[in-house]
């Protein structure tokens, strides 16, 4: 009876350990990057907060446009990878190591109220969006989140 009993236990944690690896929440991470009121009237970047990956293996820039207010206007994101967390090494992300393209979470002037994405996968700990707008003397607004995903152990919140 009691192999029933321990062979009963092992498979009640065994299918509550897949129900709990097959919900996202569980298994993502959300950082602020951009604000929801960047506006920008001018060509300057943009520069988002330094994400650390610390256990979790990729993260996943979220890019959502408002108004862009200017006929020609472009928004193209940059992605750094740094290994300190200042990124006073940062340079820009290997295609490789993209998950996407950056043409793909570029935004033109017809782009209105667009969610766009652009992830990394590569192996340094952090990194960084910029938004780089070209032809904008109108308001440009923008705003982005990161989600940091395939947590290692221990890593879920």
């Amino acid at each position: 009876m009691r192999k029933y009993l321990a062979l009963f236990v092992v498979v009640v944690l065994a299918l509550a350990s897949a129900a709990i690896a097959a919900d996202l929440r569980s298994n993502i991470m959300q950082n602020y990057v951009i604000g929801p009121d960047t506006s920008v009237s001018n060509n300057d970047n943009t520069t988002g907060e330094i994400i650390d990956k610390l256990g979790y293996e990729s993260v996943t820039y979220i890019i959502q446009s408002g108004t862009l207010a200017d006929s020609d206007v472009t928004l193209t994101p940059v992605l750094q990878e740094c290994a300190v967390d200042n990124c006073s090494d940062a340079a820009a992300t290997a295609a490789g190591n993209l998950i996407g393209t950056i043409a793909g979470a570029t935004f033109a002037a017809t782009d209105d109220n667009t969610v766009k994405s652009i992830g990394y996968s590569g192996s340094k700990r952090y990194t960084r969006l910029i938004i780089t707008p070209a032809a904008n003397t109108g308001a440009a607004r923008f705003n982005a989140i990161a989600i940091l995903g395939h947590p290692k152990t221990g890593a879920t919140q």
